[in-house]
């Protein structure tokens, strides 16, 4: 359920259309491990240029995806992932509560929809060479 809740907030809260592909997905993931982290995010937004070489990818984040999407709260569209409507209703519910993922939804609101898909994807490019 955590991983879950993480998942719908970074799509409501972050993400353009309340839609992101999958390496987006888990660089928001793996940074709101530690402040460090999404401190890095929340400046990589502020200067529009993500400098990171690379973060990892969580199989337990890519489980909970799964998981959501078999509860009709995310979508699979094209090469992407998008809330549903069932979706924008408990991310909705879950930022409303002030006792449930204190510190995911000040770094998520804190970053924003800065970190975009171009400057992902731009990192992206670089592991290939």
């Amino acid at each position: 359920m955590y991983k879950i809740s993480q998942l719908l907030l970074i799509l409501y809260i972050a993400s353009r259309g309340g839609r992101s592909r999958l390496p987006r997905l888990h660089l928001f993931n793996w940074a709101l491990k530690t402040r460090e982290r999404h401190s890095t995010l929340v400046e990589a937004a502020k200067q529009k240029k993500l400098t990171l070489a690379a973060w990892g990818f969580d199989p337990a984040f890519a489980i909970a995806i799964r998981y959501a999407i078999a509860e009709g709260l995310v979508r699979e569209v094209s090469s992407a992932y998008e809330l549903t409507e069932r979706g924008h209703a408990v991310a909705k519910a879950v930022l409303a509560d002030p006792d449930v993922l204190t510190e995911d939804k000040s770094a998520l609101l804190a970053i924003g929809k800065g970190i975009t898909e171009t400057m992902v994807e731009d990192v992206a490019k670089g592991w290939e060479s």
